[in-house]
């Protein structure tokens, strides 16, 4: 497996692992037989790493298939790979912003992430003007 397939694989990982913590941590709390109890949500950090989980959800398909997408079309994998890692990091910055309630870091840090994923999905296209 390339680096940046392990990349998916630890997107996957983190958009998990974003909400487990909250739920282990407030264990009297959590009710697993009612695991969208809006009242468990009251609390401002399990609300935000719910807020952090669902983003995590949504940016996950992009970019999975962004890397993917790139290595197919046999794209330059060094830069894959260095553009996987580094969203990654954005990624795990943006859940640890998210949880801190420190809303204006958050949204730079979404948006980084969004370029890279964007920058991943077009290598296909710019691949003429990329070092082999």
């Amino acid at each position: 497996m390339t680096i940046a397939e392990w990349c998916v694989f630890l997107s996957l990982m983190l958009y998990l692992l974003s909400i487990a913590p909250v739920k282990w941590l407030r264990v009297g709390r959590f009710d697993n037989s009612k695991p969208r109890d809006p009242t468990f949500y009251e609390d401002p950090i399990a609300a935000r790493a719910l807020g952090a989980h669902q983003n995590g959800i949504e940016s996950f398909p992009f970019f999975a298939v962004a890397v993917l997408l790139a290595e197919f079309r046999a794209c330059p994998q060094n830069l894959i790979n260095e553009l996987a890692v580094l969203f990654v990091i954005v990624r795990i910055a943006y859940v640890f912003t998210y949880i801190g309630n420190r809303p204006t870091l958050r949204s730079i840090l979404w948006s980084i992430g969004f370029a890279i994923n964007i920058a991943i999905f077009f290598l296909p296209a710019l691949r003429k003007f990329l070092p082999l």
